[in-house]
């Protein structure tokens, strides 16, 4: 058990200290601090003394240099089992500091000010406070080192019940804190300095020699994709909270492994789309999609792509969840795992709540076509695989009509549609399309004319005078054969192949349109 005579207080922000100081106060504590924070203390009416009384040597150079001296490091690192340090420190007159609470200059929300100046942000980069967080963290079972305003409660329980002690398990746990904070504090120093505009060396790394990842546990999960799977939940540190990862959830029980997964798929879809939609997900591939003049209208033709598969299914929407589409999903749907939406409005969430175990999740800030610039990673044995998102979009103007015949306006239209659902289907992706809304969906097979084939078998008779897009080029003209059978009447695919001439050939035999786009939208 540590028992705490005397501190070291250096904060940035304030929260919280008012009732530290108190109970450091209450056990007797001798307080020392910097700057503000001392001047907070004292008017407290609680005794402070000046970091620099003690050491000899003033604030200097602006205040950079305040805590960097022998007297604060050599209290912090020597081993009080140990007669030499002990008899150093006696020698210099050094006294033992027994616990140090500093939270660090606000670097990361200073350069995420829009129009912050480089010479803001360095500024802003800490140096005596990571310093004396890393000397106590490194002596940490004869230091007490706080570094978060959230740790205050469980300092003040533990001195509370231990007549001004800390107990050995909170010490090491604290310390280790220490260096999750100073790691993720220097990474954000070193990501903001090699971005454009504000690097320091010669070039911007675009994927650098070494990357580094700061992610935050946001929950432990019951188990992973199958129950013998230990799992949990992350957050990206530089994300904006738009995403799975910023959603609440309002009901139900709680989320899977497998229903982050699959809501993530269902976000990324509708977040495609300015006019209301509605995707159906099950194990990653959307069994169903469809945009319409309303969300309920969408879901139901989303739902009549394949109603048996939608069984169990997560679904997601672009627009606030009304009364109307809530009653629809419970009469409609045989089970829903999971809804996915920006909103739900009050009545709607009372209906929808009348299943017990329906997860119901909530996505703030959401917008349609939200930024998806960034990049996704892929964990590999051995190694991670990194890539920029597969944010890019095809319009009507990026199309080249390769066949004689060509399409309408409507088959266009639905082509683009079916392009931006295949972009979200497992390759080999063929998805068939009415309009805006799927009708069939052939998802990773090994052969394209497999999917072409399990496309139109899940279609049926809607494939009649229908558009199918491919998410890359067919190698032979077997994929437009079976398309033909089923009634397809354009085809929208990237093109690429050595055989397209006899591809297209194949389409104009046939009496099909067929347009190529020049990009590819495999998702492994």
């Amino acid at each position: 058990m540590l028992k705490i005579k005397r501190a070291l207080i250096s904060v940035s922000d304030k929260s919280g200290l008012e009732t530290l100081v108190k109970t450091l106060n209450k056990f007797g504590v001798e307080i020392m601090s910097t700057g503000g924070t001392a001047k907070i203390i004292r008017d407290l009416g609680i005794k402070a003394k000046d970091v620099s009384e003690d050491t000899g040597f003033p604030e200097m150079l602006g205040g950079r240099v305040k805590t960097l001296h022998p007297k604060v490091h050599a209290a912090l690192l020597a081993l009080r089992d140990d007669k030499e340090h002990m008899e150093t420190l006696k020698k210099h007159g050094i006294g033992l500091i027994d616990m140090v609470v500093v939270n660090l200059y606000p670097f990361e929300k200073t350069v995420s000010t829009p129009g912050v100046k480089l010479e803001e942000a360095i500024e802003n980069i800490d140096i005596g406070g990571p310093s004396m967080l890393r000397s106590a963290a490194k002596n940490h079972k004869s230091v007490c080192v706080v570094c978060d305003p959230s740790d205050y409660t469980r300092v003040i329980e533990e001195m509370g019940k231990n007549s001004g002690g800390i107990s050995e398990p909170l010490l090491v746990e604290l310390g280790k804190k220490v260096f999750a904070r100073t790691s993720a504090y220097d990474a954000a120093i070193y990501d903001y300095l090699k971005s454009p505009g504000h690097q320091v060396t010669k070039s911007h790394e675009e994927f650098p020699d070494t990357l580094d990842l700061k992610f935050k546990k946001l929950q432990d999960l019951r188990y992973g994709e199958n129950p013998h799977q230990k799992a949990a939940f992350y957050k990206d540190g530089s994300s904006d909270g738009i995403g799975i990862a910023g959603a609440v959830q309002l009901h139900g029980k709680e989320l899977s492994f497998n229903n982050i997964i699959d809501l993530n798929a269902a976000l990324e879809i509708v977040m495609e789309f300015d006019e209301p939609a509605a995707a159906i997900i099950k194990h990653t591939n959307p069994c169903g999609a469809a945009a319409a003049k309303s969300l309920r209208e969408a879901y139901v033709n989303a739902l009549d792509c394949d109603r048996l598969s939608a069984f169990g299914s997560v679904v997601g929407f672009n627009r606030t969840v009304d009364v109307s589409l809530a009653d629809t999903i419970l009469k409609e749907a045989d089970f829903v795992e999971c809804i996915i939406a920006p909103s739900y409005e009050p009545k709607a969430l009372e209906s929808l709540k009348v299943k017990k175990n329906l997860r119901l999740i909530e996505v703030k800030n959401f917008t349609a076509k939200a930024a998806k610039a960034g990049r996704e990673m892929k964990k590999v044995s051995g190694g991670l695989l990194v890539q920029d998102i597969d944010a890019l979009s095809t319009k009507e103007s990026d199309l080249k009509i390769v066949t004689k015949i060509k399409p309408t306006k409507e088959e266009l239209r639905s082509m683009l549609f079916g392009f931006i659902i295949v972009k979200h289907v497992k390759s080999n992706a063929i998805v068939i399309s009415a309009g805006t809304k799927t009708v069939g969906v052939g998802a990773g097979q090994m052969s394209r004319v497999e999917s072409v084939k399990i496309a139109s078998e899940k279609a049926g008779p809607r494939a009649k005078s229908a558009t199918l897009a491919s998410d890359a080029f067919f190698p032979k003209e077997d994929g437009i054969e079976e398309a033909a059978k089923a009634g397809i009447k354009a085809i929208i695919q990237p093109g690429g192949s050595i055989r397209d001439k006899e591809v297209i050939a194949m389409a104009d035999k046939l009496g099909i349109a067929m347009v190529f786009t020049g990009v590819r939208h495999f998702k492994h």
